[in-house]
């Protein structure tokens, strides 16, 4: 048996730009099927465009305090490695809005996407739910939970038993003309959102 994979690369401690844990208290989600992914077409693991279908939206959820997360699990399956993907997040919001936005996502499939801490590499951003999508796991809210003001406590995850075939992917958008960079590929993804 052969193996199709192949490592490529070394890896070294950064002194001079060492690696931030967390994510930014933002993240973008979407609807599955109402934006189109274009990946590098040398690289599966690099997104080169979001494009709305028809008039769809890119919605931002803010947060404050470290209060998101995300996480990328491997995990070893007889048809090779696929990774649980997690994204945690706060509302600290109780009103009928929220509450269909929090029942939306939990019926509909989801794509998300993260902006790391660490910004010294080319997946500053990243994008969870990329093959199988995103679900709402868990919501939880506790009245007297005063560390979100009674709000929700909220898990996006995969589908049960559709992890993904990849780690998170880079979300890498170049400008109209250009090379792409952090500042293109942010303004790319606000160019979308509501």
């Amino acid at each position: 048996m052969s193996i199709y994979n192949k490592i490529s690369a070394g890896f070294s401690l950064a002194a001079g730009e060492p690696v931030t844990s967390g994510i930014e208290d933002v993240i973008y989600i979407f609807n599955q099927d109402e934006i189109s992914l274009t990946y590098d077409a040398a690289n599966p693991l690099i997104i080169t465009g979001l494009t709305a279908v028809s008039s769809a939206k890119v919605y931002k959820f803010e947060g404050t305090n470290n209060s998101f997360n995300a996480i990328s699990k491997l995990t070893k399956t007889q048809a090779g490695p696929r990774y649980t993907e997690e994204i945690d997040f706060n509302i600290a919001g109780l009103s009928v809005a929220v509450k269909s936005q929090l029942r939306a996502m939990g019926y509909g499939r989801v794509q998300a996407v993260v902006i790391n801490n660490y910004k010294s590499s080319d997946s500053a951003i990243e994008l969870f739910g990329a093959v199988n999508g995103l679900m709402l796991t868990d919501a939880e809210r506790n009245a007297a939970d005063e560390t979100i003001e009674g709000g929700y406590k909220l898990k996006l995850t995969n589908p049960d038993k559709l992890k993904e075939p990849y780690p998170p992917r880079a979300v890498h958008i170049a400008p109209q003309s250009g090379t792409a960079t952090y500042a293109s590929t942010l303004a790319a993804l606000e160019a979308l959102t509501v």
